[in-house]
């Protein structure tokens, strides 16, 4: 499960994060509580955080309900977008409108000089899969990371290119998406949920 952190300020103000450290509003951490009690009950067997304050924050309230320890990790922080980091959605297109189209359009860019988001995938999706990998069967993994940094993981674990790691919508504040192993590798179970997983009857036939 890819979780997305709760509210902050600046997603109030539409302001792109990236890595700068922002603490999550009253309302984020109201959020976090919420989730975490739903997530609680599908008793994961691990739970590793970005350490950035906004998802170390989110983090814990899982964790204070399950008594696991949460491994943070660097690698799962929000995708570096240097200039654009600090300004609303309106300044970075005035500023950087080619730039912004040439991203949307799927082109590889690096935002305001920043990552590329294949350079995220490449530091993230490692880590989701070095924690994966140590489960027990049929055990579940709690990733507590950031809107495009949890896109471009699904994206490369999936094995979509690169230009269509866009078509995954955004994710809000505080839901998450469910990856699962099939026959033929991970497969997207859930995206932008807020509510737990419900089974899937009749997939496929």
């Amino acid at each position: 499960m890819l979780w997305r952190h709760g509210q902050t300020s600046w997603n109030l103000e539409r302001r792109f994060q990236g890595s700068t450290d922002i603490e999550l509003t009253e309302t984020g951490v109201a959020q976090a509580r919420r989730a975490a009690r739903l997530l609680a009950a599908l008793k994961p067997d691990a739970v590793v955080s970005s350490d950035l304050k906004r998802a170390a924050a989110t983090a814990a309230e899982l964790a204070a309900l399950t008594g696991h320890a949460v491994a943070h990790d660097s690698a799962l922080r929000e995708t570096y977008a240097g200039e654009w980091q600090g300004l609303t959605h309106d300044e970075i297109v005035a500023r950087y409108g080619e730039q912004y189209a040439a991203w949307k359009r799927g082109e590889p860019v690096r935002r305001g000089g920043g990552e590329l988001e294949t350079e995220v995938a490449d530091r993230a999706a490692p880590v989701v899969l070095e924690h994966a990998d140590k489960l027990p069967e049929d055990g579940t993994l709690v990733v507590v990371s950031h809107g495009g940094t949890i896109r471009t993981t699904i994206g490369r674990l999936l094995g979509l290119e690169a230009r269509h790691w866009e078509s995954l919508g955004g994710l809000s504040n505080c839901c998450w998406s469910v990856l699962g192993e099939g026959a033929r590798g991970w497969r997207l179970l859930e995206h932008n949920a807020g509510t737990l997983p419900e089974p899937v009857l009749g997939d496929d036939d």
